[in-house]
């Protein structure tokens, strides 16, 4: 194998060619410019070819030294990337945690505080974004993701399976004259349209169908593109929303909420959870593993109804 310059002159190389000038290559490296000067000559003898022309006091590389210089700093690129995922794999500062919006706001940082406040010492970040992570080049070591999606992810395992309700708030309540579930769909309507990736939402017409009921077409209907905000907009009276029990349950143990009419719809596929094997031998990694799939467990059981309904077809 060919022999290399020295790691030390290699750096010194490509510091200088990154920054332009040995005065500030000398002041990032924390070494005088002529200790710069040193090592630049220590490459060039080792490659054996000119890679520094020299102008009187001024030094530049020459076009061998920029191609080589491309190659050296791709090198130490890669060696840079390679050292910084190393210490984001067993870095004791953060746990990050990448969910859906809505399920990061309605349902997973309500409940995030009573981890947090059980483990004082670890720091936890909630991301609320709909496109899926690069885990281990994105830095996240939990992915709470919906459907057919989880699939792009090697470690994973389900978590629970959610279900629809038509709920409102109690002044809209005191303004209906609500005496069967049917009545319903002739309030104002709150929709919700999903991200593409996410599939179709499950619609009032799917609801009307589960009831055994014709859907009436909606008048001055507002659909949202985030659960959670057709559930405030809910919340503010705004009218009847088709919502998730773990996204409501907050607001309707509140009384922000009720639900006339416990008529549930079953979500057509599961929620899901995705890790980066590496979090898993973090300092409070695993805790918060167990702990998520505590939590949707809860979930599973407090979502499904008693008495079974229809799912969503």
């Amino acid at each position: 194998m060919q022999r290399l310059p020295p790691m030390r002159a290699l750096k010194v190389f490509e510091t200088f060619g990154r920054l332009g000038t040995a005065t500030a290559a000398a002041v990032e490296l924390g070494v005088t410019v002529g200790a710069v000067s040193q090592q630049l000559r220590i490459v060039e003898a080792e490659v054996g070819l000119p890679l520094i022309e020299r102008k009187g006091k001024q030094i530049a590389l020459t076009g061998r030294g920029r191609q080589y210089h491309d190659d050296v700093k791709a090198a130490f690129d890669l060696l840079r990337a390679a050292q910084e995922k190393v210490e984001r794999a067993h870095s004791e500062a953060t746990l990050t945690i990448s969910c859906l919006p809505s399920v990061a706001s309605k349902w997973l940082a309500v409940q995030l505080f009573d981890w947090q406040k059980a483990h004082p010492k670890a720091n936890v970040r909630l991301i609320g974004e709909n496109a899926e992570p690069n885990l281990s080049e994105d830095g996240v070591d939990f992915r709470l993701t919906y459907g057919e999606m989880v699939n792009r992810f090697k470690h994973r395992t389900e978590l629970f399976t959610d279900w629809m309700v038509p709920a409102c708030s109690p002044e809209l309540l005191t303004r209906l004259d609500l005496k069967s579930p049917a009545d319903v769909l002739d309030a104002p309507l709150l929709g919700i349209e999903w991200a593409r990736e996410q599939g179709a939402a499950p619609t009032w017409g799917d609801w009307a169908a589960m009831i055994g009921v014709s859907r009436r077409k909606a008048v001055g209907a507002v659909t949202f593109s985030l659960s959670s905000a057709a559930i405030d907009a809910a919340i503010n009276g705004r009218g009847f929303v088709l919502a998730q029990m773990s996204m409501t349950a907050v607001d309707v143990a509140s009384g922000r909420l009720v639900i006339p009419f416990d008529l549930r719809l079953k979500l057509p596929h599961p929620y899901a959870l995705a890790w980066d094997p590496p979090v898993l031998s973090k300092p409070f990694g695993p805790e918060l593993h167990s702990w998520i799939q505590a939590v949707a467990r809860r979930q599973r059981a407090a979502s499904t109804p008693r008495r079974t309904t229809h799912s969503s077809s």
